[in-house]
């Protein structure tokens, strides 16, 4: 019998525990998580990339359906009129693949920073202060940014990577101050 990928849902913030459930009966298992930049050093460094979701390789008539359904914490397979749902190899592979680049980045919070970009820092003694992305800090946590002085030089300062933030331009045009 062939054997499929389907995406099976776990009670909020039982990702975790359903994995080990998985792994433990030999299931095969993708639970896509990425690293996060956090302020607070006693938060999760990890996170679910779809909380609340992982993914299963199985054969569902050999295992039976209701294996996955009634296993500690699992809400269900995802389904669609009463059908498990598939989930394509070609879905599997751009996520794992998505998650690889994010990975390879630094983790979440550099997803899409590239040098040049502007950054708002949001927290200690430069919160409020725009600057300009320059490298994520080779080994760290931190990150090094351009701040603009007020005779044009641009000083280069390094922070924790979880005080910056992307400015985001959409929301800065829709600001009426402005």
């Amino acid at each position: 019998m062939p054997s499929f990928w389907y995406a099976i849902q776990s009670h909020p913030n039982k990702e975790d525990f359903l994995w080990d459930q998985l792994r433990s009966r030999e299931i095969e298992v993708f639970f896509p998580r990425v690293r996060v930049q956090t302020v607070n050093p006693r938060a999760k460094k990890v996170k679910a990339y779809f909380p609340g979701y992982m993914f299963v390789h199985v054969d569902l008539e050999a295992l039976g359906v209701s294996t996955l359904q009634w296993m500690p914490q699992a809400r269900g397979l995802v389904s669609f009129g009463g059908e498990a749902a598939v989930v394509p190899d070609s879905l599997i592979h751009a996520i794992r693949q998505r998650v690889g680049e994010i990975s390879k980045a630094g983790g979440e919070l550099f997803d899409g920073l590239k040098r040049g970009d502007e950054v708002f820092i949001h927290d200690g003694p430069f919160a409020g202060y725009e600057a300009i992305f320059d490298l994520r800090v080779a080994g760290s946590e931190r990150v090094r940014v351009l701040l603009q002085l007020l005779n044009k030089t641009q000083l280069p300062v390094e922070l924790d990577a979880g005080v910056i933030r992307k400015k985001n331009r959409a929301v800065e045009n829709k600001d009426p101050k402005r």
